[in-house]
């Protein structure tokens, strides 16, 4: 498998916009930029494995991709979040 640079960009900006997204959302500080970015690209793995197997298809584009990211962050951030504070959000 090949990612060009300019791919692996957009992979990049997008995991930043949409770790950073989720830890705004779930009232967290974050993990620090490489944290989110981690986070935002762990988020969509589990975004495009989870929303097609439901049947939710939000659409096409860089602005979807960063939706898709961030709900899949969200839902790994309130896992992590779960499993770390003794299950308390």
């Amino acid at each position: 498998m090949y990612i060009s640079n300019e791919g692996l960009l957009v992979i990049l900006f997008v995991g930043l916009v949409a770790g950073w997204l989720a830890g705004k959302v779930v009232r967290g500080a974050g993990f620090g930029i490489i944290g989110d970015i981690v986070i935002g690209i762990a988020g969509a793995f589990i975004a495009s494995f989870l929303f097609p197997k439901l049947g939710i298809h939000i659409g096409t584009g860089l602005i979807s991709e960063i939706i898709y990211s961030a709900i899949g962050a969200i839902i790994l951030l309130l896992v992590v979040r779960l499993v770390r504070g003794g299950g308390r959000f």
